[in-house]
This record gives structure tokens, C-alpha cells and sequence, in this order.
């Protein structure tokens, strides 16, 4: 038995060679060949980071090498999970400046002296290897990967940059520009295309890889070379022709202003890619410096933000089997994540013709996560289509995921009674509707929730646990469980008009159709939210949701809220009954037909409040539903912004925001909003009890 058979059962079995017990956070041993195997294996955890720790202990390893040189070095991980999820993280905020040069520096030195070893070495990859994982194996100079395993420098996610060397050995290693575009963007290259790009030197199956140690530690597996491509951008010209390339392109994703990381290390190539020892000086310098800045301490905040809750979302569910109802957008995604994560899923409709097109996504969002052919095929498996509901009788727990309409939720719930099993969870997929008032029809209302997701649910982590004023502990504890078992992040909240997300965000969608109506145009306002930091405008964003989706939400909480909010356009309410609903019929406020609309006004003639009308109602609402207890935290709010809506990540959500801007200052300039455009803009009670 191998491959996914032995995972199932979970009787895979690495290749250690020789490598002993642990002893620290390493495996240690030479074979009867001569050949050393040094395994990863970090102390109390189940994933490797790399740590001062384990780099200390490393030196140690490597100079009792260089003393007795090997016929060869092996370095892989010891743990299941793979090689190594990059630095420890926890360690950045106690680093000063002039004491992250040092760490920096002492790294450095251990893998330059692996590089030097004057034998063979080789790293062998399983799972992901990032950050400075990735940078380790860079060291080595041959990288064997077993299917699955991935490559990537994530630290721009941080705010920061490669810094123990990945800056000069990739771009040496493959061609400079992809090097440049892995860690400028911090995107992964999964297997197939780490061995095209020449990262890996071959791909073999576990089984085989005591085999391919054999092989690189003869000699027979030919490096990559770089093409001509490589040496031309040794050139001063030609590299500051690609630099101003990059640069342009990078400034349009992460501006400077905000995100000076990935203009650091162009500055870096540009510079010094021609120099290996200068270059390497500059990395440590440089990354040294961005650590301090306020853009990667709040990036490292949103590292943070997203652990706590994951947390949220650890247990055992007791969840086999979901049944979902409704094959449409939403129901699609939440049955095609859940198939993928193990789940076996049925999926419902009262037409046979979405759950053809449920399935055919389904292979889509499989491709789209990298998945193998056995991988796709296992999810499919698990996906089963279900006009009947015959998945209802045995389902753990069934999501409905129809549309917002009670009526016809009501009429869903009606039909459940008598068929769900004993110790079935009913969860709604609700973004607006009241779930006390659709628990007055569920079949068991302390076994009823809500589970918002967000659209697309693929590719949003977030998912609010909406628990009703009936929901037991058990069934509040099993949905956060879930929703960790299926990869996401349950923000777990009250019930409440809007609940989190979409109480803060609502405002912000209804204050730019007012500005629309006051004559600033729709390209002004999205320009000015996207140079604030987020990641769409508000006219955008109201487009991609679907106009009809927003005008339900804002009906739906205008009579329910202690600060009102803006009148519901009129043109809003046109464009609907013209069936004119954004992205999904191709025309909304803007024109789709070409795909995305990117905006970029000029903002000199804009309103002097524009920003603040756009972003302050945002923070207000944050500190309403604190103050309600229907979030349990300013960090769980934080979360859930920069997840569900991409809440500018580098200033750390809208109450981290808040705090920086000064509270004082954010509820005088409420005032003078209300004193302006009215008493939706008055501060709410709670700024009061905040620092």
C-alpha cells in the first residue's frame, strides 16, 4: 500500500536513512555508507519552524560535519507535516533592530558553511518548505520532492523579505525574474512547478527516495542551469530595465506607502544582484529595518489575529456527513470545500440542472488548490449529487443554503421535521435574516445556527458561527469545529442585525451610493478606499456581492440599528428592479464585460471627508457590536474584517486602526460628520469605554 492509501490509513513512513532519536530538535546518524542524515524535528510541536534554537543546534550539527566530513549530507523534516513552515514568528517582536542583524548574521554563517561542505548535500522536501525552510534547502545542492511539496517565501505577508539568503541563492539558482516574482508576491510553486522551475532536481514517490539519494550523491542528477536570460540581468542596464518593470507593477498591488517590503528587495536586485557578498549584507540590513516598521508589525499582528481564530476552530466535530441544500453559488462552494476537507457531502436541489454545474466547479475549485488527479477524484467521490434529499435522513449536519428569503427557508424547515436523524445540527447560511426567527421554524432550535460564509467560499477563510438565543454550547462548539475541520476561520459571534461583517460593512457600501448621489463618481470614491488600503472600492465591492444582495442587507438592518444609516439609494433600488446586479448579470455601477474594473482616479477635486465618510461609519459599527457583546473581542472583530473583506491588513483591522489614529480623534471627527451630513455619522456610546 502507498501514496494516499497509506496516508488514509495513516501508516506513511518517512525515509530517515540513519537518523537517531531526537535529541534537541534534530535527528542525527550516519548509514553504513557514510552518508549523514540530519532530520528536522522540532521539539512539542507537530510543525517545524525555524528557530534561534534550531539554527544554534544546526552550527553544532554542521561543525561536527566539517570535522568528520560524510560522503554526503541529507537534511529533510522528521514530522509527517512536512519540512518547515519558515521562521518562528513568535521570536520578531522581541528582536531589536541591531539584535536581528545578529540572529541574522549567525544564520547566514550555518548555511554559507553547508554550502562550502566539501561533499555532496541534499535536502529532501515533503509538504511545504517556507520562509526560512525554503532558504535551508536553497543551501543544499541538490532538492529532492516527494509529491505535494511546495516552495515559497511567504514574508512579504509579514512586511518583510527573505533574510537568511533566499534573495541571492534563488535568483541564482532559477531564472532572476521568476525569483523576484515568488518573493515579491509570496505565492507558492507546488510541485510540478518547482521542477520545471529548476527549484527541485527531482520528484520521486517516498518510497522511492532512499533510491534518489543514491543517485544525487553519485552525481547522476544533472543541476539546472540558468539560460541567457540570467546572465543578461547580471547586467547593470538590463537589471534596472526589469527593476522599473517591477516596480510599476508591484505599486499597483502594494504601494509603497503602505507595503515598503517588496520595494525594499527590488531596490535590493537592482542594486546589488550582481554581487552576492553585497547583496547579502543588504538582506540583513534590509530586513532588519522592516521588522521595526509599523507595516510588519501589524502584518505580524494578522498573523496572529488569524492562529487565534483558527483555535477558535480546534475540537472534533462529530461531524461524517453534510448535507447541503441548495446548489447555487453559495451551496456549490460550501459542498466542494467540505468534499475536499474529507467530508462526505449530499448535495440538494429542487433542480437537477445547478448540481451538474456544482459538480463541474467542484473540479475547478480541485484544480485551483492544487490538488492531484487522486486527490480531485477522492473529493468528487465524496460529492454526491441529491435531488431527492435521500442525504437528509443520515446527515450530521445539514447547511441551507437557499436563498434570502424566509418564506421559503420557513418552508425548507417545515419539510425537515421527522427527517433529520437525533443529533442533527441545522445551520443556515443566512447574511441578513434573523437567526431567532428562523429558529422559530427549525425542526430543533437548540441544534440551530447560523453559518455565514463569504462569497466565493473557496477563497474566503472566514466564517461567522451565529449563535441564536436557543443554540446550545454543543452545537455552537461543533460548528466552530467544522468550520477548522473544512480550513476555515470560525469568528464566533451573537446574534445580531448583520451580525459582524456585515453590520460594519454595510455602511460603508450605503455611504458611497450617497456619495454617488451628491455627484462624486463612482471611480473617485473606489480610488480613495483603495489608496486607504483596501483591497476593492465600495462600488466594486458592491458589484462583486450583487446589488440585489446589498439592497436586501441594508433593508434588513435599517429598522433594526441604534445609529442609522444612509438612505437606501434610489438608484440602488433601480439598477435591481432593472436587473442590473453587478458581476453575476455583467453590468451593475460598472461595466464587467472586460472583467474587473480597476479604478484610479485622480482624488485632488475630491471631497475633503471622503475617506473618513467611507471608513469611519466602518469603525463605528466595530465598536457597537463590541459594546453589544454580539463580537467577543476588538481582536476577533479585527479578524474577521481582514478576512471576510480584506480590511487594509497593514494597518492591522479597523480597531488596531482606531487605536493607532487615537479614539479622541476618531469620535471628534464623528461629530463633525454629524454635524455635517447628519446623525448617521454620530459616535456610539462605547468610544467611551475604549483606551
Amino acid at each position: 500500500m502507498t501514496g494516499h492509501v497509506l496516508k488514509f490509513l495513516g501508516e506513511t513512513k518517512l525515509e530517515l536513512g540513519a537518523a537517531g532519536p531526537r535529541e534537541g530538535n534534530w535527528r542525527a546518524g550516519r548509514d553504513s555508507d557514510g552518508i549523514l542524515w540530519l532530520a528536522l524535528d522540532k521539539a512539542d510541536t507537530g510543525t517545524n519552524t525555524i528557530s534561534e534554537e534550531v539554527i544554534r543546534e544546526l552550527e553544532t550539527h554542521i561543525a561536527a560535519t566539517e570535522a568528520n566530513l560524510p560522503k554526503a549530507l541529507i537534511i529533510r523534516s522528521a514530522k509527517l507535516s512536512g519540512f518547515a513552515a519558515g521562521a518562528d514568528i513568535t521570536s520578531f517582536n522581541s528582536m531589536s533592530d541591531e539584535g536581528a542583524a545578529d540572529l541574522l548574521k549567525q544564520g547566514h554563517d550555518v548555511l554559507d558553511r553547508i554550502e562550502a561542505l566539501n561533499c555532496p548535500t541534499i535536502c529532501i522536501v515533503h509538504g511545504a518548505a517556507l520562509g526560512a525552510g525554503f532558504e535551508l534547502a536553497l543551501a543544499c545542492d541538490t532538492r529532492i520532492a516527494t509529491p505535494g511539496a511546495s516552495f515559497g517565501f511567504p514574508e512579504v505577508q509579514l512586511g518583510l523579505h527573505p533574510g537568511l539568503g533566499g534573495t541571492f541563492r534563488l535568483p541564482a539558482l532559477i531564472d532572476p525574474t521568476e525569483a523576484m516574482t515568488l518573493m515579491l508576491t509570496g505565492k507558492t510553486a507546488h510541485t510540478r512547478k518547482a521542477r520545471s522551475r529548476g527549484i527541485v532536481d527531482a520528484v520521486v514517490e517516498e518510497r522511492h527516495v532512499a533510491a534518489a539519494v543514491q543517485a544525487a550523491v553519485k552525481g547522476e542528477m544533472k543541476p539546472h542551469s540558468q539560460g541567457l536570460k540570467a546572465r543578461a540581468l547580471g547586467f547593470d542596464q538590463a537589471r534596472s530595465l526589469v527593476a522599473r518593470q517591477m516596480r510599476s507593477q508591484t505599486e499597483k498591488k502594494a504601494p509603497k506607502a503602505h507595503y515598503p517590503a517588496p520595494h525594499a528587495l527590488i531596490d535590493l536586485w537592482e542594486e546589488h544582484g550582481d554581487d552576492r557578498a553585497e547583496m547579502q549584507k543588504g538582506e540583513i540590513a534590509s530586513f532588519a529595518e522592516l521588522l521595526n516598521s509599523e507595516t510588519s508589525k501589524n502584518l505580524r499582528r494578522v498573523f496572529f489575529l488569524r492562529q487565534k481564530l483558527k483555535d477558535a476552530g480546534r475540537g472534533e466535530d462529530g461531524i461524517a456527513h453534510v448535507h447541503v441544500i441548495g446548489a447555487g453559488a453559495m451551496g456549490a462552494e460550501i459542498a466542494a470545500m467540505a468534499a475536499i476537507k474529507g467530508k462526505r457531502v449530499t448535495l440538494g436541489d429542487v433542480e437537477t440542472d445547478p448540481l451538474g454545474k456544482a459538480l463541474k466547479h467542484a473540479t475547478e475549485i480541485c484544480k485551483d488548490k492544487h490538488l492531484s488527479r487522486i486527490e480531485t477524484r477522492d473529493a468528487l467521490d465524496r460529492l454526491m449529487p441529491d435531488p431527492k434529499g435521500y442525504g437528509i435522513a443520515s446527515a450530521d449536519l445539514i447547511i441551507e443554503a437557499a436563498p434570502e428569503k424566509l418564506d421559503l427557508k420557513e418552508k425548507i424547515y417545515g419539510g425537515l421535521k421527522g427527517r433529520m436523524k437525533p443529533g442533527a445540527i441545522l445551520a443556515s447560511n443566512t447574511s441578513s435574516l434573523s437567526v431567532d426567527s428562523l429558529a422559530t421554524h427549525a425542526p430543533d432550535k437548540p441544534r440551530f445556527a447560523g453559518l455565514h460564509f463569504f462569497n466565493p467560499v473557496s477563497k474566503v477563510d472566514l466564517v461567522e458561527v451565529v449563535r441564536g438565543s436557543a443554540t446550545d454550547d454543543a452545537t455552537a462548539n461543533r460548528l466552530a469545529a467544522f468550520c477548522g475541520a473544512i480550513g476555515k476561520l470560525p469568528a464566533r459571534v451573537a446574534e445580531y442585525p448583520g451580525f459582524v461583517v456585515n453590520r460594519a460593512l454595510t455602511p460603508y457600501l450605503m455611504e458611497a451610493m450617497v456619495l454617488m448621489d451628491e455627484g462624486v463618481t463612482k471611480e473617485v470614491i473606489d480610488s480613495a478606499a483603495l489608496r486607504f488600503g483596501m483591497p476593492m472600492g465600495p462600488v466594486t465591492l458592491a458589484d462583486q456581492v450583487g446589488l440585489d444582495i446589498g439592497l436586501h442587507v441594508a433593508e434588513s438592518l435599517r429598522d433594526s440599528l441604534d445609529t442609522p444609516m444612509a438612505e437606501i439609494s434610489d438608484t440602488l433600488r433601480a439598477k435591481v428592479d432593472a436587473g442590473e446586479l453587478g458581476k453575476k448579470t455583467g453590468q451593475g455601477f460598472y461595466d464587467w464585460s472586460d472583467g474587473t474594473p480597476h479604478p484610479d482616479a485622480d482624488l485632488s477635486d475630491a471631497p475633503e471627508d471622503l475617506t473618513d465618510r467611507l471608513i469611519l461609519p466602518m469603525l463605528n459599527a466595530c465598536v457597537e457590536v463590541l459594546r453589544k457583546g454580539v463580537a467577543e473581542s476588538a481582536d476577533q472583530v479585527d479578524g474577521a474584517m481582514i478576512f471576510a473583506t480584506g480590511f487594509a491588513p497593514f494597518r492591522g483591522g479597523p480597531m488596531n486602526y482606531a487605536q493607532a489614529r487615537g479614539t479622541s480623534d476618531i469620535t471628534d471627527r464623528l461629530k463633525a460628520l454629524e454635524q455635517a451630513h447628519g446623525p448617521r455619522f454620530a459616535p456610539d456610546e462605547g468610544w467611551s469605554t475604549l483606551g
